[in-house]
C-alpha cells in the first residue's frame, strides 16, 4: 500500500474536470468531423454524422464518478452506500477505490484528483488535516471545517449522515468489572501495570494518544504499540494489549465483550460522518448534491453499530448490506 501511494503522489493529474471527466482520445477529432459536415456531398455527410454519433456515445461511456474509502469497515461501508445511491440516481457508473489508506492517503487522492469524493469525519478534519486544536462543539466544527474546506481545498461538504464515531477509548468487559472502570480517568490506576495498542494515526494526530494521556494523566508500563487499526480489537480480545482506541459505532464492541470508558473530560471532539466532494465534479453534475443529501441525517449511531456488525461480525457481503439499507431508508 505504501508503495502504491507514492507511486499515485507521483502521477500528475491531467484531468481537466474530476477523474473521468477529461476528454476521450476519440473526441479529440470532433471538431475534425463537424468541419468535414460543410461542403461536402451528402452521403458523406451522413457517413460522417454517424461517426460523429458513435465517437460521442463512445465519450459517454467513459464518464463516470470515483468514490474512494478510508481503510476501516466503516468507511467503505458508507462509501458503497454513496456508490449505489449515485448508480440508482444519477445512472453513471461508479468507479470504488475502497481501503486506500488513512486520512491523508484520501485526502491527498481528492485534492489530486484521483477520487471524486470519500466519506470524511469532521472532528478527523479539524485537527488532523486542517491542524486545528480540539473543539467540542460540533456546530462550530462542522461550519469551520465547512468554511475552510472550500477556500483551501475546492472541497465541499455535504449533508452529515447523522451519527457521531467519536474514539472509544476500550478495555475488556471482564477487567472493566474486576477493577470496576466507568471513565478514562479511571485508567490511572491500572495504567501503570497495563499495555495499550493503538492504530498508528491515533498515535500521530492532534486529537490522539499525546493529549489523551496529557488531559488523563495516563503513564502506561510501555509505550503503546502501534498496529493497523482493525487489528487492535482482536489484541485486546485476546489479551496482548490491556487497553486499545477504536470506534464508538463499530460492531465489535458488542462482539467481542469490550467496554467503552466515558469520555468525561470531553477530550475528543464530534466526528460527524459526511460526503466530501471536489466542487468541480458537483458543477460537472448538478444533481449529485441532491442525490447525496438524501442521505442526510438517515443512519443514527446503533444503525450504523447494526451495520458494522453485519460486516465484520456477520460477514455479509458490504454491497448487499449498502443495497438493503438504501431500500429500506432511501426508497
Amino acid at each position: 500500500m505504501g508503495r502504491e501511494v507514492r507511486d499515485a503522489g507521483r502521477r500528475r493529474d491531467t484531468r481537466a474536470e474530476s477523474p473521468g471527466s477529461a476528454p476521450c482520445a476519440p473526441c479529440k477529432g470532433a471538431t475534425r468531423a463537424e468541419r468535414a459536415l460543410s461542403g461536402r456531398g451528402t452521403v458523406t455527410a451522413v457517413a460522417v454524422a454517424l461517426r460523429l454519433l458513435l465517437l460521442l456515445a463512445g465519450c459517454k461511456s467513459h464518464d463516470r464518478i470515483v468514490v474512494g474509502a478510508k481503510n476501516f469497515t466503516e468507511s467503505d461501508l458508507l462509501a458503497e452506500i454513496v456508490a449505489q445511491q449515485i448508480e440508482r440516481r444519477l445512472h453513471l457508473p461508479v468507479e470504488r477505490r475502497l481501503h486506500l489508506g488513512g486520512t491523508f492517503v484520501c485526502h491527498q487522492a481528492i485534492t489530486a484528483g484521483q477520487i471524486d469524493l470519500y466519506v470524511e469525519y469532521s472532528g478527523t478534519a479539524f485537527t488532523a488535516v486542517l491542524k486545528h486544536p480540539p473543539v467540542a462543539d460540533r456546530d462550530s466544527v462542522y461550519r469551520q471545517v465547512t468554511s475552510e474546506y472550500s477556500r483551501q481545498f475546492g472541497l465541499r461538504w455535504l449533508a452529515p449522515f447523522g451519527f457521531d464515531n467519536t474514539f472509544a477509548i476500550l478495555v475488556r468487559g471482564t477487567d472493566a468489572e474486576r477493577y470496576g472502570l466507568k471513565s478514562i480517568a479511571d485508567l490511572r490506576r491500572v495504567a501503570p501495570r497495563w499495555h495499550a495498542g493503538f492504530g498508528y494515526e491515533f498515535l500521530e494526530r492532534a486529537d490522539g494518544f499525546q493529549g489523551l494521556s496529557r488531559v488523563y494523566g495516563l503513564r502506561f508500563a510501555a509505550p503503546p504499540t502501534a498496529m493497523d487499526l482493525g487489528l487492535t480489537y482482536r489484541a485486546l480480545a485476546d489479551g496482548k494489549v490491556d487497553v486499545i482506541a477504536g470506534n464508538s459505532t463499530d460492531g465489535q464492541i458488542a462482539a467481542l465483550h469490550l467496554v467503552a470508558l466515558r469520555d468525561e473530560q470531553h477530550y475528543f471532539p464530534p466526528y460527524e460522518a459526511a460526503p466530501v466532494v471536489r466542487a468541480r465534479t458537483l458543477e460537472r453534475y448538478p444533481s449529485l448534491a441532491p442525490a447525496l443529501e438524501e442521505l442526510g441525517g438517515k443512519i443514527s449511531d446503533d444503525e450504523m453499530r447494526h451495520l458494522n456488525a453485519a460486516a465484520d461480525v456477520e460477514h455479509r457481503d458490504i454491497r448487499t448490506i449498502a443495497q438493503q439499507w438504501l431500500e429500506a431508508h432511501v426508497p
